[in-house]
Formats: C-alpha cells, sequence, structure tokens
C-alpha cells in the first residue's frame, strides 16, 4: 500500500462504511469511523431541521474533529494505513445545504480556524449511487430517524458533493455505485483493492464495478 491516509466519501447511504470497514480489514488498517449515532440533535433534525441545524452541525464538526486530532496526535504503532469513512470537509457541505445564510457565514469561520489543524488524506474514494440507490440502502439499514428523509435533500447532497470534489486538488477515485454490493459481491470490492495499488493525479478517475 503506497497511501498512509485514505478516505471514503458519498452521500448519506452511499456505502461508505460498509467499504471502509472491508478495506481495512484486507490492509489491516486503523479505521476512523463518524460516531453518528453519539449526536443527540440528529434524530430532532430529520423532524425539525430549521430549529436542529446548527447544533446538528456543531457538533458534528466538533466530534470529527476530536477524531482526526487525536489521530493526528496517537500515532498507532501496529497500522502502516488509516482509513476513514468521512471527510472533515464534509461538514462544511451539509452545513452548505442545512443552514442559513447567516448561520453558515458562521458555521464557516469556525471551520477554517479548526481544519488548519487536521491532516488532510492522500486518496478520496467518492461513492456515487442515484437518490433511488441510496433510499433503498437507507431502508435496508432501518434507522428509525433516516425512514423520512426526502429525494429533494439526498439531491442537494449530491450536488454540494459534485461540485466540491470537482474542483479538490487530490486524487479522487470516482465509484460508480449504482449497483454496489460491497459484503455480497467479491469482484466489486477486488475492483477498488485492484485501483489502490496505483498512484493518482489530482483529479477524477472514474472507477466501473462489474
Amino acid at each position: 500500500m503506497r497511501y498512509e491516509f485514505i478516505t471514503i466519501e458519498g452521500n448519506i447511504g452511499a456505502g461508505k462504511t460498509t467499504l471502509a470497514t472491508l478495506l481495512s480489514k484486507h490492509y489491516n488498517a486503523k479505521l476512523v469511523l463518524e460516531a453518528f449515532a453519539d449526536n443527540p440533535f440528529l434524530p430532532r433534525f430529520y423532524e425539525n431541521p430549521k430549529q436542529f441545524a446548527f447544533p446538528l452541525e456543531l457538533f458534528f464538526m466538533a466530534e470529527r474533529y476530536k477524531q482526526l486530532q487525536e489521530m493526528l496526535v496517537q500515532k498507532n504503532m501496529f497500522h502502516q494505513l488509516t482509513i476513514s469513512d468521512y471527510l472533515f470537509t464534509k461538514s462544511l457541505l451539509f452545513a452548505k445545504v442545512t443552514l442559513s445564510e447567516d448561520e453558515y457565514k458562521l458555521y464557516q469561520r469556525l471551520f477554517d480556524i479548526v481544519q488548519q489543524q487536521l491532516i488532510h488524506p492522500q486518496l478520496l474514494v467518492y461513492l456515487h449511487a442515484p437518490v433511488s440507490k441510496l433510499q433503498q440502502n437507507i431502508k435496508k439499514r432501518q434507522r428509525a430517524y433516516e425512514q423520512k428523509i426526502p429525494d429533494e435533500y439526498l439531491q442537494s447532497i449530491q450536488e454540494t458533493y459534485l461540485q466540491y470534489i470537482r474542483q479538490l486538488k487530490l486524487p479522487v477515485l470516482f465509484v460508480d455505485a449504482s449497483n454496489a454490493d460491497f459484503l455480497s459481491n467479491d469482484q466489486h470490492l477486488q475492483v477498488i483493492l485492484d485501483a489502490l495499488d496505483h498512484d493518482y493525479e489530482a483529479g477524477l478517475h472514474p472507477i466501473a464495478l462489474p
């Protein structure tokens, strides 16, 4: 493995955690997973987005910062590779969709202060799936507070991600995850493993699954 820090990203329900977990087992890598279940504002946000968007996003940013800062400070002697299932910039992307203009400006100021203190991945694996596939995956994992997520919200998140990664100065493996099944289809996982054997220049590098 030529990389030391790889991040898996994608919309809600894209399969980030599943792929990150499988890759970490394959490479015996340190795994950093987002602790979304610890956010007390998440269920309330889906019931009342306007009221709870700001505390939701602030909590997420604080938790992500804490996790990634600990990863930087506590260098693990037993793992040469770290794999996470989120970018820290995810905080800003979601905030752009969920917050009002004034709230977003304040949030961005806080984000700019803390993000300078973190290390960034050398490679991003982005899982892209249509909203219909995302909704299937969301229903399959049966988290009660996610079951009423509107298509429009997922589409807004999707578009925000795409705008961001198009201008990202980082190699991005852009995976068409429309039919992805990393748990049951060994070929799908193998495509990703094969891709990770290569060096990439900054920009989008499309990956197709069989």
